[in-house]
């Protein structure tokens, strides 16, 4: 960390970890000390307005009167891609510095979290008669064609890993290069002009895993099945981003009589669970072995704790 640097501080970790309110905690901490802090979200699912209840979304109590930014500001009908998110989180970082406040990242995407501070690979656009020629090959043809057009990047894959092998294969056919050239030509990170001050929380699993449990329960109480019913009755195509969201096939199921109401729960749940298992493993092992982890529950008791690792 440079201190010369305007500071941001990051709080990253699998769903239902405590992250938002963690968040606000520490936002709290820095008015204590007459310092600003904004709230910047993370999260790929708490972007669109339609996923209030379903994204577990703060609500205005849960906020406590500290300012969020970039949470349900794109509508349903549109992809936010990372790239996408990394632009608008830049401008809102760069003002919340303009104002002399500490912007604090909350959320469990890693690939937001490293498009911002990392950049994006400038990939070109992909030849799609390339593309359409390796997408139809056998994923052991194509696995045998990249042994030998990108030797490095078959050795990191498995030779069954359809989709990573196809897009390997079909970068370095169409630009000359491979996937792991492009990759080290990263640009538009911000990592390099900022003091980062990250946290990512890892706590117990079986801790955890209730608290999945007990919020989709908690959803289904608080709105989450009209949430759905007003995506239902938007016709928006299935492949939309909002319409793939944990919960809202479970619940759209339910909505047409195709599960039961504990059924769709029980589904759900355990969407969320295994999620949050893929997410825990992500944390676990790619950002920076010097990032400081926080392996306990998070709970009032133990939060200003917590916050110390931040400073």
């Amino acid at each position: 960390m440079q201190e010369d640097k305007p500071p941001v501080a990051l709080i990253a970790g699998p769903t239902a970890s405590g992250k938002s309110g963690l968040g606000v905690a520490l936002a709290k901490h820095y008015a204590q000390t007459d310092k600003k802090a904004v709230i910047i979200n993370m999260d790929s699912a708490q972007v669109y307005a339609d996923l209030d209840v379903l994204s577990a979304r703060p609500t205005a109590d849960e906020m406590q009167g500290i300012e969020h930014r970039l949470y349900g500001y794109i509508d349903g009908s549109e992809a936010c891609s990372a790239a996408r998110w990394a632009s608008d989180a830049k401008v809102q970082i760069a003002q919340a510095h303009a104002e002399s406040a500490v912007p604090i990242l909350v959320g469990g995407t890693g690939l937001y979290m490293r498009t911002l501070l990392d950049g994006i690979s400038p990939i070109p656009d992909i030849d799609a008669k390339i593309r359409a020629e390796v997408r139809a090959l056998p994923v052991s043809q194509s696995y045998a064609a990249l042994l030998s057009e990108d030797p490095e990047r078959a050795a990191r894959l498995s030779p069954n890993d359809t989709s990573r092998i196809s897009r390997a294969l079909e970068v370095v056919r169409s630009t000359g290069k491979t996937l792991s050239y492009w990759q080290s030509a990263k640009e538009g990170g911000i990592a390099g002009d900022i003091t980062l001050r990250p946290l990512v929380l890892l706590p117990p699993r079986e801790w955890l895993y209730t608290r999945c449990n007990q919020r989709f329960e908690m959803m289904f109480d608080n709105g989450a099945a009209a949430e759905v019913r007003a995506l239902i009755d938007r016709n928006l195509p299935d492949d939309c981003p909002v319409m793939r969201a944990i919960g809202v096939p479970e619940i759209t199921a339910y909505l047409h009589g195709d599960m039961t109401r504990a059924q769709a729960v029980e589904s759900a749940q355990t969407a969320t669970r295994q999620y949050a298992k893929r997410q825990y493993t992500w944390f676990r092992n790619q950002p920076p072995p010097e990032w400081p982890c926080w392996h306990g529950e998070i709970n009032n008791n133990n939060i200003d704790n917590i916050i110390t690792l931040f400073q």
